[in-house]
């Protein structure tokens, strides 16, 4: 069984559609898939029909920014089979919220180096619930500055430590993130600890019995984070994911749907658990 529960569409910085990215997952063979856009649900009810149709299963997702506190970072967390959804909108729309204040901004100074319009970065964001970083890189490789959505350029203008034009702010603390996940009925893996340094927050909240789980199954992970984060996994009892992270167009490196995935024991974790909440 192949299960990849972790991918992204247009709704937030996919470069495909909902039904693109389900009818590849069904050439690909994989049994097993979760939509899980930043900060969004709105995927919910269209995969469920696709997917069916597809003949592939869909473990309902999403995946949210959340921050930590203590040492000033980034976190995301992914939300499996949340049966009170509802409860998670005023959340996603917060976070959607600060993302577009950070996009404004960012926005703004791009101009001001380069002369391309507002309608040129907006044209490739009508799916989606923000304004990420990759819609503004490609408007810029629209007009020639750039050939590649992760070279130089965007180095120069969006990379966290030196980028002219990077814009952050804090999203909500990740520990009330988790607590509202568990209140919405749902299941909280954190997502690639290795991507913003997580790992000493995962074990911090596994100590607590905040987390559910830790996608280990990961490209920005070399064999001795992983290791790492399966020795806390084992430790604390935690469940193990693994997905692709696919975004077609916007992937930072090559990656396909599969390229990652779960075993079928972590998925029966996932779903026995969302059933017990």
């Amino acid at each position: 069984m192949i299960c990849d529960l972790h991918c992204h569409t247009k709704l937030s910085d996919g470069s495909l559609g909902i039904e693109d990215v389900i009818e590849q997952a069904r050439r690909m063979n994989i049994d097993w898939l979760s939509i899980t856009d930043h900060d969004t649900m709105s995927s919910f009810s269209r995969a469920d029909i696709i997917g069916e149709r597809n003949g592939v299963h869909i473990l309902r997702g999403v995946e949210l920014s959340a921050w930590d506190k203590v040492r000033s970072s980034k976190v995301h967390i992914l939300c499996y089979a949340p049966s009170k959804p509802d409860r998670l909108e005023g959340l996603c729309l917060k976070c959607c919220e600060i993302r577009k204040t950070c996009s404004k901004e960012m926005i703004e100074k791009v101009m001001e180096k380069y002369p391309i319009t507002l309608e040129s970065i907006l044209k490739n964001t009508t799916s989606s619930k923000s304004i990420f970083k990759q819609h503004i890189m490609r408007a810029l490789i629209d007009y020639g500055y750039a050939l590649e959505f992760y070279g130089d350029l965007d180095r120069q203008l969006f990379n966290p430590e030196v980028g002219s034009c990077y814009v952050e702010r804090e999203y909500p603390d990740v520990n009330f993130v988790i607590d509202l996940i568990h209140t919405a009925k749902g299941v909280a893996v954190m997502a690639h600890p290795a991507q913003y340094d997580n790992i000493e927050l995962l074990e911090e909240l596994a100590k607590k019995g905040k987390i559910d789980g830790v996608e280990v199954g990961h490209y920005s992970a070399d064999e001795s984070y992983r290791k790492r984060l399966y020795e806390i996994a084992e430790k604390y009892g935690l469940i193990v994911t693994g997905g692709s992270d696919f975004h077609g167009l916007y992937n930072s490196v090559p990656t396909h749907l599969g390229s990652e995935t779960t075993t079928k024991e972590n998925l029966d974790r996932i779903i026995k658990l969302a059933s017990k909440m």
